[in-house]
This record gives structure tokens, sequence and C-alpha cells, in this order.
């Protein structure tokens, strides 16, 4: 009864709006733009990225499409997050605090990997086994260690790697 009769004033009761105005738009809109395919969208920050950590930058292309196939979002099944592919823990460790930024994600990816490059004194096999099974695994077998996904990791960054390279000589 009580909804009723609150329901009854309310729809007595006068509403004052405000007087209408035109709504002017006071921002200017391209109206043309070019979208950029996924494995260049990237460019920018990846070459800032390897001029700081000194870094070729088609290894830094080559990790992320082995990882993400360029994908700002992606989240594999451990909960890797972002371009980079970058576990939460090792995201806070490397000062990245939204791993889906594709500037934070892929300067941190490449601290990280510029950090195992160089502990395992330019290795470039040993660096990427670190990076995809973890650095702990390496210790472990003395080298790459024999898991079939790391192998085929490294095989696959390689081939892009190399892929990238001969893209950028065509150039």
């Amino acid at each position: 009864m009580r909804t009723a009769v609150l329901a009854a004033a309310m729809s007595s009761a006068p509403i004052a709006l405000p007087p209408a105005k035109p709504i002017v738009a006071r921002v200017d809109v391209a109206t043309e733009f070019s979208a950029l395919p996924p494995n260049e969208a990237y460019n920018e920050i990846i070459a800032e990225a390897a001029e700081a950590y000194d870094m070729d930058p088609g290894l830094i292309r080559a990790v992320m499409e082995a990882e993400s196939a360029f994908h700002p979002f992606a989240v594999s099944r451990t909960g890797a997050e972002g371009l980079m592919q970058l576990m939460p823990e090792l995201s806070t460790e490397m000062g990245v605090s939204n791993a889906f930024d594709p500037r934070e994600n892929i300067m941190g990816g490449v601290r990280y990997l510029k950090r195992l490059l160089d502990y395992h004194r330019g290795d470039l096999d040993l660096a990427l086994a670190s990076y995809n099974a973890g650095p702990a695994n390496v210790e472990r077998y003395g080298g790459v260690p024999p898991f079939r996904e790391t192998r085929h990791y490294i095989k696959t960054v390689r081939q892009f790697l190399a892929a990238h390279k001969e893209s950028s000589n065509a150039d």
C-alpha cells in the first residue's frame, strides 16, 4: 500500500527539467584512419624498448609473436598476461602495474629478457628457455630443459627472428 501511495505522489509531482540547450561538438574527429596490422601496431614501443635495453627489435618482435601473436589481452592457461605473456609475480618484479597496457608489458618483458640474456652471457637458447620454462628449470637441467614445449618455443622464436631479419633486409 505504501508503494502505491509513493508511486501516485511521484507521478503527480512536477519535474523540473533544465532548459534545452543545443549540443555543440568541441572535438575534431578524424574522418579517415588506417588500421595497422597487429605485427606493426607496436613498432614505436618495440623501438623504444630495443634502444632502452640495447636489444634487437627483431628478437623482441619474435618473442611477442611466439608468446601472444601480438594480442595485448592474451591470457595463458597458466595466467601469463599480455603481449609478452608476463606472469603476475614477474610483472610486479619488473615494475609493470598493468600487464594489459602494451607499453608497460613490452618494457617489462624486454627488461626481463635482457636480464636473462645477460645472465646466460648472451646465449639466446638458454635465455629463451628461461623465459619459457623459468630460470630454475634451466638451472635444474644444466641447459635447455627436455620439455617439448620449451624446445618448440626456442625453435619458433628463432624462426620468427629469421623471418623478421629477412623482411627488414628486404625493405
